[in-house]
């Protein structure tokens, strides 16, 4: 019985478990079922979600306007105002059928642009799948997935933006097009509309254009693959300008032709064996009527890059910041024969930039193209080596960046040699010592150049100059001098200039601000600004750049009333080149002016289009660079305010030849002062230790009297001290208020028909150089008008004066800065009108004073103190300029009735008598003298 109720207990217990078991499987399978419907569900909203959006997106998409696809819209540039420039489209191409495309050109845009062309219908979800990993992974319009069919699509009824609005509608429209035209006919629209660069259109004028061949039946394979790979990028693949990056495009091409079965490997490596230029035939110039084609060259390769549209076919409106006046004038300049020479192939180009901005005025494509659209543009594209106008990028630009060196920093000009043992020579074959970083940019030198770029190092130099657009990829020692393996564009030189002249802050230099679609879609091309370096590196190589003008090599770009800085540079043949050519080591191939205002950048660059045995500039034709940009800044430039001086920096009067710079003493003479530029923090403390001037003994025995007989005055006085060099400076001024300055050689002077009824007080000095006396004083009365004289002609003659400084004027004597005066005279000579080249200038110019004349209080009219014999070739400190500013040219010094050369001619002296120098003559011309003393 036992055994039977265990079986019977164990038989309950076995089903129980069974029955457990069952519910929890269905349990299981009913979750699963769950999670099954909710996936499926959640798949469905999601499409439905997406269909939804998708519908959403293509609603707003445009028509497949059959007539839009066959029928190019023309598109309209305007000027800096606004007002209509030029239409660009509708000019002549040559239209081809599919039937004419031959099997190797269609292979070789099939294997680049859409190996499954002929698989899909319109949308390749598998190319597009890869693409949508790739913008996960690297962000939206990393990389594209567009057939053939969508970029006809995009080309025609599209605008470029990478949105998924815009891909939603180019999917649709590409669908549909692929339902209304066969795989041929939209082979034959992609072949007819894609662009080429220098503003070729369709495949058939590429082939004739590039390789000079009028049938596409005769494209070799290297041919047809550099033409199937420029569309990526037209203008950067163009192989006139760009040959080794189209080489690059090229064999990449062949290398998927190889990948998709159209050609062997083999083949693929033979034909990239193929160079470039064998495949060119000599670059066409266009002939078209577009007005300022240099001009609206830039802005068609700007909007093609930017955009990736087709500015004559697509009916845009593109707004610019052409300045016509500034344009008609650049152009008018190169065209005329005013400043140029007759030489065989002599060319010039010129860019101008609004400094602020960054945004294009005008550019000088070249010289005589008035026949000629959308030729050789000179002015944006690399035209030369840049010569000594690098040096602010490359050398003391960076210095200053990274070292802080101040413009007093010394350098000095020896005989040196490149890191590879090769001697470095000056342009001149001249060493010239020690010298301040500024007189070396000043002069362009070239060993404190290279000396600069090694202390900075060539990596820094590369990134600094980088950063200011150069494209540099490596610095060698030689590029310090100007030495470039790549050529310049003077389009890309006024860009980095103007970064000095903005503080510091770069905008790239661009031709359009925007662009406006058919469906009124707006797309901004203006550039950021960045800032690329310190404000105190772009105010110290600006104020440098300014000696250039003042007294250096730039002197023939100074523009008088304007605050210029700028640079010149020349620059030599190879050897190897100059010997192919007959020519000599020397001969110059290119000459730079690049130069700013607070306003205005602009460089201008002369040279040859072609290499012969008459490409050598003379030294007359080196200088056209720089009358060219004086000429274009003086008629765009309307003036303003200087550059202004950030707080990082401190301008201070240095003792000249001081190393390290010490700040000059009180004592130090006018001619040993130089004022530099240092970053605030690095300013010198020191104070040069300069002996104090020796004082001259005073005058004797000064003596004025009044002569009624012949209406003068005549003052006398002894000097035992005398020699050679000793002057006399009398001062002298009378209680109407006239006042003057004469100097002399004499020990006595007289004064020609002096005011009645005036008091007179002269003040003598002896002067022997630096050294100078203290002043003897005398005063003499005039009788006034109808005064009955009694007497002899000594009447009014005051007693001798021995005693120096004596009170004769109720204490009102003469002072260094005139009565009652605090103003302080920071006059500075600078040596303007230079007529050398860039590095053998001539001295053709005047000494003009350059400096400050500080404002005084309202205490009197100022004597002034005669122009230093030294001139000063740099600008002093901004001062508090309360009274006249610095005078330009011959200084003045208030010669009352006569605005002559600083000389003032010795009144009534018995050996240089000039009446018309005197103080009084009549009451009309006295009242003429006094007008002229407060206009001055």
């Amino acid at each position: 019985m036992s055994g039977e109720y265990r079986s019977r207990v164990e038989r309950k217990q076995a089903a129980k478990r069974t029955k457990q078991k069952k519910a929890k499987k269905r349990k299981s399978t009913s979750l699963f079922k769950k999670l099954a419907i909710a996936v499926l569900l959640f798949m469905i909203i999601g499409m439905v979600g997406g269909i939804a959006t998708f519908a959403y997106f293509i609603k707003d998409a445009p028509p497949l306007d059959e007539a839009k696809i066959k029928d190019p819209l023309s598109s309209t540039i305007y000027d800096m105002n606004g007002h209509k420039v030029a239409e660009l489209g509708g000019h002549k191409r040559t239209y081809i059928s599919y039937k004419d495309i031959p099997k190797v050109l269609e292979e070789a845009v099939l294997a680049t642009e859409d190996a499954r062309f002929y698989e899909h219908h319109g949308v390749d979800f598998v190319r597009l799948a890869g693409a949508v990993v790739a913008n996960v992974k690297e962000g939206f319009g990393s990389e594209g997935g567009s057939t053939i069919t969508q970029q006809v699509v995009k080309l025609t009824f599209l605008s470029p933006e990478k949105t998924l609005k815009r891909k939603a509608q180019e999917a649709w429209l590409a669908l549909r097009l692929e339902q209304k035209y066969s795989k041929q006919e939209i082979l034959e629209m992609y072949f007819n509309k894609i662009y080429y660069s220098d503003s070729i259109y369709g495949v058939a004028r590429a082939a004739e254009y590039y390789f000079g061949k009028t049938d596409l039946k005769d494209l070799t394979l290297p041919e047809a693959a550099l033409l199937a790979g420029m569309p990526q990028s037209p203008n950067n693949y163009n192989p006139y300008d760009h040959p080794e990056a189209a080489k690059k495009r090229r064999d990449i091409v062949l290398s998927l032709m190889a990948k998709h079965g159209f050609i062997t490997k083999e083949e693929a490596e033979k034909a990239k064996q193929v160079p470039i230029k064998s495949m060119l035939v000599e670059r066409k110039k266009q002939d078209n009527s577009i007005p300022y084609d240099s001009f609206i060259d830039e802005v068609v390769k700007e909007v093609t890059d930017q955009a990736n549209v087709n500015v004559f076919e697509d009916g845009l409106k593109i707004y610019t910041t052409l300045d016509q006046d500034a344009q008609k004038y650049v152009e008018d300049l190169l065209n005329s024969n005013t400043l140029f020479t007759n030489k065989k192939d002599l060319q010039s180009a010129i860019a101008l930039i609004d400094t602020k901005t960054g945004e294009i005025r005008a550019l000088g494509g070249g010289r005589h193209r008035e026949n000629v659209t959308f030729g050789f543009n000179y002015a944006i594209q690399p035209v030369g080596q840049p010569g000594s106008a690098i040096k602010p990028i490359l050398d003391y630009g960076p210095a200053i960046e990274y070292l802080k060196w101040s413009t007093a920093h010394q350098i000095v000009d020896e005989p040196y040699s490149y890191s590879n043992g090769k001697p470095i020579r000056n342009a001149d074959r001249r060493y010239l010592g020690p010298m301040t970083m500024r007189y070396a940019l000043a002069k362009s030198r070239n060993i404190p150049a290279l000396k600069a770029l090694q202390a900075v190092g060539r990596e820094r130099a590369k990134e600094f100059a980088n950063r200011l657009g150069m494209g540099l990829d490596e610095v060698h020692e030689a590029y310090a001098i100007g030495g470039l393996e790549n050529r310049v564009s003077p389009l890309q030189m006024a860009g980095a200039y103007s970064a000095f002249a903005n503080n510091g802050v770069y905008i790239k230099p661009h031709a359009v601000t925007k662009i406006v679609f058919p469906d009124g879609t707006e797309m901004n091309l203006k550039p950021k600004p960045k800032r690329v370096m310190k404000d105190y590196t772009a105010y110290m190589i600006t104020d440098m750049l300014k000696s250039v003008v003042q007294y250096g090599t730039g002197t023939l770009a100074n523009v008088p009333g304007l605050h210029v800085a700028g640079k010149t540079g020349t620059t030599n043949y190879p050897s190897e080149v100059a010997r192919k050519y007959g020519l000599s080591e020397r001969a110059v191939p290119d000459s730079w002016f690049v130069g700013y205002t607070p306003n205005y950048t602009a460089a201008v660059w002369t040279g040859f289009s072609k290499r012969s045995s008459t490409a050598d500039l003379t030294d007359r034709e080196q200088r056209i660079s720089r009358l060219l940009f004086k000429r274009v800044i003086s008629h765009i430039d309307d003036g303003g305010s200087d550059f202004k001086m950030p707080k990082s920096v401190v301008k201070l009067p240095i003792k000249k030849g001081s190393n390290p710079p010490k700040l000059a003493s009180k004592y130090t003479p006018e001619s040993e002062i130089t004022y530099e530029c240092f970053v605030r923090g690095t300013e010198p403390t020191e104070v040069a230790k300069d002996d104090e001037p020796e004082t001259l003994p005073s005058v004797t025995n000064l003596q004025a009297a009044y002569n009624q007989a012949t209406n003068s005055i005549v003052v006398s006085w002894n000097y035992s001290n005398a020699n050679g060099n000793t002057i006399f400076e009398i001062r002298i001024k009378n209680d109407k208020g006239e006042q003057n300055v004469i100097t002399t050689g004499e020990q006595s002077i007289i004064v020609n028909n002096p005011t009645p009824g005036a008091v007179y007080t002269f003040a003598v000095y002896a002067k022997d150089g630096e050294n100078q006396s203290k002043p003897a004083l005398t005063s003499v009365r005039v009788p006034g008008e109808g005064e009955n004289i009694q007497g002899n002609e000594n009447q009014g003659q005051t007693p001798p004066s021995d005693q120096p400084n004596q009170d004769t004027n109720n204490g009102q004597q003469p002072n260094e800065n005139g009565n009652g005066t605090n103003g302080n005279n920071n006059g500075n000579n600078g040596n303007s009108g230079n007529n050398g080249n860039d590095n053998n200038p001539g001295n053709n110019g005047n000494n003009g004073n350059n400096g400050n004349n500080g404002g005084g209080n309202s205490g009197g009219t100022p004597s002034p103190t005669p122009p230093s014999t030294n001139p000063t070739p740099t600008t002093p400190p901004p001062q508090n300029n309360n009274g006249s500013g610095g005078n330009n040219g011959n200084a003045q010094h208030n010669n009352i009735g006569n605005n002559n050369n600083a000389h003032h001619n010795n009144i009534g002296n018995n050996n240089n008598a000039q009446r018309n120098n005197s103080i009084g003559t009549n009451a009309q011309q006295r009242s003429d003298l006094i007008n002229k003393e407060n206009e001055n």
